[in-house]
């Protein structure tokens, strides 16, 4: 399990590590503390072997936006993600994420470099992770997009500094070797070029202190964490027009930080999740930018979101995003929850992508029904971008769809406990 970027360029690598509590003793604590503590202690078995997830667990993910003005890309994703301990030797764990047109594996093994250090080998492969879709002043260019299929072979290395401690310091280094093959789309312009096919070479390091599930709407969760990734390109190149190409850059580097807060009121059930997610980079292109917009919870581990808005209409050069989302139960059982969302972002944009305004808002909400034994949640989620551009001036709607599986918690699996996941994210699941 790994700590990845917020959404950016043509792929968009969502890589999960969700490192949550090592066992401890609670201290004397007010009763509003001990109940958060325990939550942590109660989420425990997800994080006490560093980053190597030590649960089983069988989970179906499914999400959806669509916009009501204008022609966008489809934005969904969809994955179905399987982690088994204990595989062949009790010190490998085999992680698979598959989606309609995509495998993403990787075999962790515990405790190779130490005690307290693991290491992950990965392989990845298939259709539409290297998509890239032009979005310009609030309007979709069918002419100007593209398709990416890639194959990738990674190598991770985790280690928790502070065992023993409730809330874990994790630390990550990555190294990934990326092959993608571009071609065009029916829609692609006769006269645009698409990218040379090319490789891409990347480190990720960074440090995380505590983590956030990959669930619906979190019920408790903290972050802070710091991150870098750089890039090298095998074959930079331009592409586009010939009369007005676009260019890819050898090398990119990002910087980007999280700080999160989820908490449930133990009697109401109300409950908030506030994120504020900042990034720069150094020499960002169209496929290294920051890419903010829309409203998909699942489709990266910081996902960029603004209600109402396109999925990565906005390309940023750097940016500080806040977003806030808020659930009020409706029913004695506390199933049925309105949910408040809101999303609001200073951007300071990628050359050649820039449009009126640099503070950017968006606001939305909808209805989260939850099965009794939370083996099942189902979402419907408006949004509503004040600031976004589209033909009849600014404003734009938006409607969501979000669907949570998870088959652990069917008797007949015998698995409890909740479901991080560790997958690619893609913009084009289905065509």
């Amino acid at each position: 399990m790994i700590g990845c970027p917020p959404s950016t360029g043509s792929r968009d690598p969502a890589k999960r590590s969700f490192p949550l509590a090592a066992d401890g003793v609670l201290p004397k604590l007010s009763a509003v503390n001990r109940s958060v503590l325990l939550w942590l202690i109660w989420l425990a078995p997800l994080l006490a072997r560093a980053q190597i997830d030590p649960v089983a667990r069988d989970l179906i993910q499914f999400g959806y936006n669509g916009a009501f003005e204008g022609e966008q890309p489809l934005a969904a994703y969809a994955f179905y993600y399987h982690n088994q301990p204990d595989f062949l030797r009790t010190n490998l764990t085999l992680r698979l994420a598959v989606a309609p047109v995509y495998l993403d594996s990787e075999l962790g093994v515990s405790h190779l470099l130490g005690p307290n250090t693991d290491v992950g080998l990965g392989v990845a492969g298939g259709g539409y992770a290297g998509d890239y879709n032009e979005i310009h002043d609030g309007q979709y260019i069918p002419g100007q997009s593209f398709t990416g299929n890639d194959v990738e072979l990674s190598g991770s290395l985790y280690h928790l500094f502070n065992p023993g401690d409730l809330i874990p310091l994790n630390y990550l280094l990555r190294g990934t070797a990326n092959y993608t093959l571009y071609d065009r789309y029916d829609s692609t312009a006769v006269g645009f070029q698409v990218p040379k096919d090319t490789g891409d070479f990347s480190v990720r390091t960074g440090l995380r202190y505590g983590g956030v599930e990959p669930t619906l709407f979190p019920a408790l969760a903290m972050e802070l964490s710091i991150w870098y990734e750089g890039h090298l390109r095998s074959h930079p190149s331009s592409y586009g027009y010939a009369n007005n190409p676009y260019y890819l850059r050898q090398e990119s580097q990002l910087f980007w930080t999280e700080a999160a807060l989820a908490y449930t009121l133990p009697e109401s059930k109300q409950s908030f999740y506030v994120r504020l997610t900042a990034g720069t980079s150094l020499d960002a292109d169209r496929f290294s930018a920051y890419r903010l917009g829309g409203f998909l919870p699942l489709i990266a581990e910081y996902p960029l979101s603004l209600p109402g808005y396109y999925y990565q209409e906005i390309s940023a050069r750097q940016f500080v995003l806040f977003n806030a989302n808020y659930l009020l139960p409706l029913d004695r059982e506390k199933r049925w929850n309105l949910n408040a969302d809101f999303g609001s972002a200073v951007v300071d944009y990628l050359p050649g992508e820039v449009q009126p305004g640099h503070w950017l808002n968006g606001v939305g909400g909808g209805v989260l029904y939850h099965s009794p034994s939370d083996r099942w949640k189902v979402a419907v989620n408006y949004g509503y971008g004040i600031d976004a551009i589209r033909s009849h001036g600014r404003g734009a709607n938006s409607i969501g769809f979000f669907l949570q599986l998870d088959l652990g918690k069917f008797p007949s699996k015998g698995l409890k406990g909740t479901t991080p996941i560790d997958w690619n994210g893609w913009s084009h699941i289905f065509d």
